[in-house]
């Protein structure tokens, strides 16, 4: 394998550098959130998932070759058994600044001590909606008092940032849009809103649903000054600073502005495959490699670095269609 005394980099064809993957360390998840699963999900077989010693090897080898964060994410990752095993493994792996976490809070009233033990820097949770009954009916399954605990726990564990996720839809949650917002300048923890992607066949017609990020961010202008940042937490986020407060506000827009041209990151989901692009299909599968050459991670760097030349320039999301931009759901692909 190479080492980073090569100080190696990832480069795609248009010159973009990448230094950030999001690893899916399982399809399954506690919750069935409308917008990213449907209510009757099919969850892979375990030999179909790539074991915690895959994950890991897979992680070392794109650190290798310059990548210098890396956020776990699922389905839900804290329903992974030994998650902890993995993230001590890889959180001091040299070359690595951050190792981050994306959860739905629901486990981290146990977890989040241990996880800030094992490594892990700072956490995104998603939270869409501070009403118990609303909340229940956006998650189908969830309990809005766990999450909060979670939240409370992790504030206690003293990671280095906390970010509040938050998909709004009309019609369902988009009036809490700016009880969101002082719910987190009440926390002392950043926010960031996400427009609601086209992933997988759901119940309801996401063109019906969508809120821009702009009309939010005129909404929340109206409350409160906001000031241009040019902070950058390594991904599609830009923000926005509440003064006096410790919040950052971050608008995550794939719709109403598209964010392609600064994309630093791949993802890989839970059975290996490499997506180049969250809003195409293409992919290469990387699970062969590993299991076809258990002591050889050559073939690995070698399609890694391949995959380069074929990260395409950028998704192509569009309401306008009846039919979803890509069939697989977030769960599936990873965050």
């Amino acid at each position: 394998m190479l080492t980073d005394a090569h100080h190696p980099q990832l480069i795609d064809q248009f010159g973009r550098v990448v230094d950030y993957i999001r690893l899916s360390i399982t399809d399954r998840c506690d919750f069935r959130c409308i917008y990213c699963m449907s209510e009757d999900m099919s969850f892979l077989p375990r030999d179909e998932v790539l074991s915690l010693e895959e994950c890991s090897r897979l992680v070392k080898a794109f650190v290798s070759l310059g990548v210098s964060k890396v956020r776990i994410t699922g389905g839900e990752p804290l329903v992974r058994k030994n998650v902890l095993s993995l993230l001590e493994d890889i959180s001091n792996l040299p070359g690595l600044k951050e190792l981050v976490m994306t959860t739905n809070g629901s486990q981290l009233e146990h977890f989040a001590e241990p996880l800030k033990k094992a490594g892990v820097r700072r956490l995104n949770i998603s939270l869409d909606s501070l009403d118990a009954e609303r909340f229940r009916k956006i998650t189908r399954v969830g309990d809005l008092g766990k999450v909060l605990r979670g939240l409370a726990a992790a504030k206690q564990a003293g990671f280095e940032r906390i970010r509040l996720n938050t998909v709004l839809m009309r019609g369902v949650n988009d009036d809490e849009a700016l009880s969101m917002l002082r719910f987190a300048i009440d926390q002392g923890i950043d926010i960031s809103y996400i427009e609601e992607m086209p992933l997988g066949e759901v119940d309801h017609s996401r063109g019906s649903t969508y809120v821009s990020n702009e009309t939010t961010l005129k909404l929340l202008g109206k409350h409160y000054q906001l000031i241009s940042s040019m902070e950058s937490s390594g991904g599609p986020a830009r923000y926005w600073r509440v003064p006096h407060t410790q919040t950052r506000v971050g608008f995550i827009s794939p719709h109403s502005h598209n964010f392609c041209e600064s994309c630093n990151r791949v993802r890989i989901t839970c059975k290996g495959e490499l997506f180049l692009c969250l809003g195409q299909e293409d992919k290469i599968d990387l699970m062969p490699l590993l299991r076809n050459h258990p002591n050889d991670d050559q073939p690995l760097i070698n399609a890694i670095l391949g995959s380069m030349r074929t990260k395409p320039k950028g998704h192509d999301f569009d309401l306008r269609r009846n039919a979803p931009a890509v069939i697989r759901f977030m769960s599936q692909t990873g965050g």
